[in-house]
Formats: structure tokens, sequence, C-alpha cells
């Protein structure tokens, strides 16, 4: 079982959840009981954010070079990196990549996908949206 870290900079990282190795599930700890939140096919890293109906179609990593991608129409957006150690990275333009947290005991470069999508990346919001909250 991988267990997901968020990376807290001069602190202790935070434990956010744990992916199963055996059915690819992705779930998100909580006091109690923990909450399936998402899937990845370890096959050919494709990941999925689970919901009430069919689950929904989030992005994908690529299993030879550990990049993940968003999907959306057009062309995926390129989101950042997983390491084959676990490390999980955010893609800044013209920038280093931003460390984000890792997966320890990661029993497929998959999971590591799962978890950039499923806890790190947040949709980005529209101008109209930003400005309707000012």
């Amino acid at each position: 079982m991988g267990k997901i870290y968020r990376h807290i900079p001069k602190g202790r990282d935070e434990l956010l959840g744990h992916a199963d190795a055996d059915t690819g599930k992705i779930y998100e700890s909580r006091m109690g009981p923990d909450k399936h939140i998402g899937r990845v096919d370890i096959e050919n890293g494709k990941i999925y954010h689970s919901r009430f109906g069919p689950d929904e179609y989030l992005g994908r990593l690529d299993l030879e070079t550990g990049k993940v991608y968003h999907h959306k129409f057009g062309p995926d957006e390129y989101l950042g990196r997983v390491d084959q150690d676990g490390k999980i990275s955010r893609h800044v333009r013209l920038g280093k990549d931003e460390y984000l947290g890792k997966v320890e005991d990661m029993h497929a470069i998959a999971e590591g996908g799962a978890a950039f999508l499923l806890f790190f990346y947040e949709e980005p919001k529209d101008s109209e949206e930003e400005a309707e909250a000012e």
C-alpha cells in the first residue's frame, strides 16, 4: 500500500491518503474509515475520479517518462512528473519545478500519477469567476 504525503516546508509531511496496489483504488485518509476518491489503471496509466454514476476521466500518466497530463478539450495539458522513487513535482514554466509531495512504498508509477491528479491538481478558475468574487 503506497502512502501519499503532501510536502510541508520545515515541517512534518501531511498524510493525505493511500493507494491500494492490487486494485489501483485511491483512498483519502480521514477520521474513521478512509474515503474512496478515485482509481488508476495500472496497465495504461489512465486516472479516474470516483463519483455517483460513471467515473470521470481526469487524465493520464505516461508510464515510460512519468509525465502527468490533465485531460481537456484539445491537446492534454502537461502538469508535472512523478519520479520512480515516488517524488511528485509540478511543472513551472520558465522555472524550477515545484516539489509537492511523495508516495512512499509505491508499487507502480501509475499510483503517483493518480496521487498528483486526485490530491495536488486544482482546476484553474476562469477570469470571469474571479471578477465576480471581487
